[in-house]
């Protein structure tokens, strides 16, 4: 959905410990501050956003390397597997990291396998009014573009009569994760996708909560999920 702070090149970046001055407080004073205690810390904000700031962004800004942003940059090398398949047709599979979603995985595989989506679900409106695969191919793009799970960008890189490539890249050093979404010939209305970070092995679940996001979106629409276990 997104890079993980293990990047190579980022870990001897960590969180400057500051030095504690202890002041003496008469009782007088103390007791005041009993009375009036400060209201709890909230959690940080995006200054161009009214959504709480992504626990990815968090450690970015407080660990101090999101200022290598203006000098790096973190999207890394598109992977050459990318793309549908040829045997067996599909979308990739995940590697071995833990920052990576796709159908195409066992469904034994609970860290790395996601259901596919129906966009003509048999107990929705694929039995009262089903929408052609190129209808179903404009709302998914519609929603890709009006949504931006933890403030990742997205951009449609790729599109093709059954096939679609978003980059999505982050606002801090330009992570990105490459999401395709895939529809399978035939007459059955399914849609594979899969969603991975280019680079790091942890992206605290950032594919999956996009993948997510995007569901949601589309169950609006008609869609449905193939399997919610």
């Amino acid at each position: 959905m997104a890079a993980s702070m293990a990047t190579p090149g980022i870990h001897g970046f960590g969180l400057r410990h500051k030095r504690c001055s202890f002041a003496y407080f008469a009782p007088s004073a103390v007791t005041n501050v009993q009375k009036h205690p400060q209201p709890p810390p909230q959690p940080p904000r995006d200054e161009k956003s009214t959504e709480p700031v992504s626990r990815r962004e968090i450690v970015l800004r407080s660990s101090g390397i999101g200022v290598l942003g203006a000098i790096f940059h973190f999207g890394g090398k598109k992977p050459n597997y990318l793309g549908v398949q040829k045997s067996p047709p599909g979308l990739a599979l995940c590697p071995a990291t833990n920052n990576c979603v796709s159908t195409s995985e066992n469904t034994s595989d609970l860290i790395h396998y996601a259901p596919p989506w129906n966009y003509n679900p048999e107990e929705g409106r694929g039995s009262k009014k089903p929408v052609s695969r190129e209808e179903a191919m404009q709302e998914l793009l519609e929603v890709i573009q009006s949504t931006k799970p933890d403030n990742f960008a997205p951009k449609i890189a790729e599109k093709k009569d059954d096939y679609i490539r978003v980059e999505y890249e982050s606002p801090i050093l330009g992570f990105v994760d490459d999401v395709e979404f895939w529809f399978p010939p035939g007459k059955k209305s399914i849609v594979q996708y899969r969603s991975a970070s280019r680079l790091g092995n942890f992206d605290f679940d950032a594919n999956k909560k996009r993948i997510k996001a995007l569901r949601l979106k589309l169950e609006k629409k008609g869609w449905a999920s193939e399997d919610r276990a």
